[in-house]
């Protein structure tokens, strides 16, 4: 992570602070010292006069919701309304104001709660606002409506806090049956089957006893459902049930649908519910069955994901009229997506219609995509990438990044404190126009914080050909050193950087993989230890040359042990078990076809992400490329591709 402030932030502070440029330059200096003061603040050694040299830091707001968020409960309303007070208007009070209401919830000073109340999206909030309305005698028509709507929204399980006020409804009689069903009913098709028995209790007698058995029956298919009333409800209930049936077990899911929809009289479209279920568990696996039960899903009930696997299904077997077939009944928007047109393409090229290849490889070759390149170098002609590269103008940029919002965020960045930093940069653009957020993300990637251009680009279609901030580059020399020793094209190794961690080096998974490359610790003491690379336990994997020292040499073991690039990438991604199920089930077949039945969608668009942002990185790096079709395959001294800008990409700016 950079630890130094780039020169519009440090102008950006000595604006803010209304301090000669000295100041400024102070920031980097009270780093440690506000990093202590937090982390004492946290620990409940938050003092005053110790962090008085602090008080004008931008960030002292936080250092005083770090101390005050040990205990929200012993917050007291004077101190609370102080430092909203202080920082109305700012993320930190946004935050403090949350932990506080809670805190008058939990102990039910309801006054109080209504005088600090401001809207949120907080579900647990909002049932605490009802029920402080209804505590101190503000029911009325607009209490019921947004008690009611709260009801409707829980086709989860909603906060404890929210029983209050639904005891209340239910009170009045504001909680009918109807309204129950209703929930049951949204419960039921997201298979909450507590909720649907939580809603069930007001209901009279026997049809409290229905719900149960449909929550029962969702839970484990059972015969006392062929005894249902024929009604629209049982019918939905019995698709349900079926349909969960059909994800763990669709040759029992398939035998019991027709004694079911006999007795219930279910019709087409509860029958394709369970089918689409049955259909799209087996081809998940490519099972024996799968052609078959695609075939038996009325084509009504199909949607983008099932046709999708039909293609797939199909390109299994190597049946390329069936997958040609199965493309043309897309719907056209989806047809027309670089991926299938691609597969069109080739489909069509494999039946022997070369006029309708070249055409739809025409019109992929224009998408700067995996697919798009692919059908470029079927064609042998140069890739379609259309840079913008905004000329902002100075006191714009010094404008947004003199923002007190962007500054603090920037140095709660700098600081690791990445939900902090969120917040406030969250406050900052829901007040800038597109322009203003473009800049921000630079301001952000001028501090090392890479993953803005990911969350904050594309609400406009011109921002998409941002490459040089979509497509960060840091530690490039230390990239190149490794990819050179390793015999590997640091282009894939940029790629596989952007893909796993965004250029964040203290990222880190849900599966305990860290840093830049997301490599697991075990992982890192194997390839250490047998390449000898210093390591010092997991905790260096979060200094990046030693991440990208040992994910490099990782991806090299990978490409030696799968002998190509693409089944190395899946591997990395997906691990060596699955890796070698798809190898035995589909050897021989072409990369790009292995490539789109790999039966995971997180790694078969895995790997079509990491080779087009290859493919890009090449141009960052070299201003040509090494064609995807050699670099999926290992082939690094091809011949390279030039880059073109087509006219249908053109900056409108």
């Amino acid at each position: 992570m950079i630890r130094s402030t780039p020169f519009i932030v440090l102008v950006a502070i000595a604006g803010l602070c209304n301090a000669p440029f000295s100041r400024a330059q102070s920031l980097d200096a009270q780093r440690p010292a506000m990093r202590d003061a937090l982390a004492a603040a946290e620990a409940g050694r938050f003092d005053a006069g110790t962090a008085s040299s602090l008080t004008r830091h931008p960030l002292y707001g936080w250092l005083e919701f770090a101390a005050l968020r040990r205990d929200p409960d012993a917050i007291s309303t004077s101190q609370a309304q102080a430092f909203l007070a202080r920082y109305e208007g700012q993320a930190v009070a946004s935050q403090l104001r949350s932990l506080w209401l809670a805190a008058l919830a939990r102990r039910q000073d309801w006054p109080t709660f209504l005088a600090a109340w401001k809207p949120t999206d907080s579900v647990a909030l909002q049932c605490a606002h009802l029920q402080a309305r209804q505590a101190t005698g503000r029911i009325d028509a607009a209490w019921t409506e947004q008690a009611q709507a709260l009801w409707r929204k829980g086709a989860k399980s909603l906060p404890d806090g929210c029983d209050p006020v639904f005891n209340v409804l239910a009170s009045q009689g504001a909680l009918a049956p109807t309204l129950r069903w209703e929930r049951i009913d949204a419960a039921a098709a997201e298979r909450q089957t507590g909720v649907m028995r939580s809603a069930a209790r007001g209901l009279p007698g026997d049809e409290a006893a229905l719900a149960n058995d449909y929550a029962a029956f969702i839970d484990a298919v059972h015969p006392r459902a062929m005894n249902w009333p024929k009604t629209d409800r049982s019918r939905r209930m019995a698709a349900h049930g079926l349909s969960r049936l059909a994800q763990n077990d669709p040759d029992t899911a398939e035998r019991m649908l027709p004694q079911y929809a006999d007795a219930l009289g279910m019709g087409p479209d509860e029958r394709g519910q369970v089918l689409y279920q049955i259909a799209l568990w087996t081809v998940a696996s490519y099972g024996p069955d799968s052609a078959r039960r695609l075939g038996n899903v009325p084509e009504s009930s199909y949607d983008e994901r099932l046709h999708e696997w039909r293609v797939r299904e199909a390109l299994s077997r190597g049946d390329w009229p069936s997958a040609l077939a199965a493309l043309k009944k897309m719907p056209p928007a989806q047809r027309s997506d670089s991926r299938w047109r691609y597969f069109e393409a080739r489909m069509s090229e494999k039946t022997g219609d070369r006029a309708a290849a070249q055409r739809l490889y025409r019109e992929t070759a224009g998408s700067p995509t995996f697919h798009g390149f692919l059908a470029a170098d079927r064609l042998e002609q140069p890739y379609a990438l259309c840079a913008w590269i905004p000329n902002d103008p100075a006191t714009a940029v010094q404008a947004v990044a003199r923002d007190p919002a962007v500054v603090r965020a920037m140095e709660l960045w700098q600081l690791e404190r990445p939900g902090w930093a969120t917040a406030e940069w969250n406050e900052a653009l829901s007040r800038f126009d597109d322009t203003q957020r473009r800049i921000a993300v630079q301001v952000a990637q001028d501090n090392g914080w890479f993953d803005r251009a990911v969350f904050s680009l594309g609400k406009q279609p011109d921002e998409q050909r941002l490459y040089r901030l979509r497509f960060p580059l840091h530690h490039e020399d230390t990239i190149k050193r490794e990819a050179a020793k390793h015999g590997i094209d640091p282009a894939w190794v940029a790629a596989e950087i952007r893909a796993e961690s965004i250029f964040n080096p203290k990222a880190r998974s849900g599966a305990n993989a860290m840093g830049l490359m997301q490599v697991l610790p075990s992982t890192g003491a194997g390839v250490a230890k047998r390449l000898g690379i210093p390591y010092a336990g997991a905790a260096s994997l979060y200094d990046a040359d030693t991440n990208i020292a040992i994910g490099t040499a990782y991806l090299r073991e990978m490409e030696d042990k799968y002998a190509v690039p693409y089944v190395a990438i899946a591997a990395y991604n997906a691990g060596p078990a699955p890796t070698a199920r798809w190898q035995s089930q589909r050897p021989g077949f072409d990369p790009d076809v292995w490539i789109e039945t790999i039966s995971y969608k997180e790694t078969r668009e895995y790997v079509a992400r990491v080779l087009a942002f290859s493919v890009i990185y090449d141009w960052r790096l070299n201003g040509s490329a090494l064609p995807v079709s050699d670099r999926l395959m290992g082939r690094v001294q091809a011949k390279r591709k030039a880059f073109t800008c087509p006219t249908a990409q053109m900056p409108k700016s």
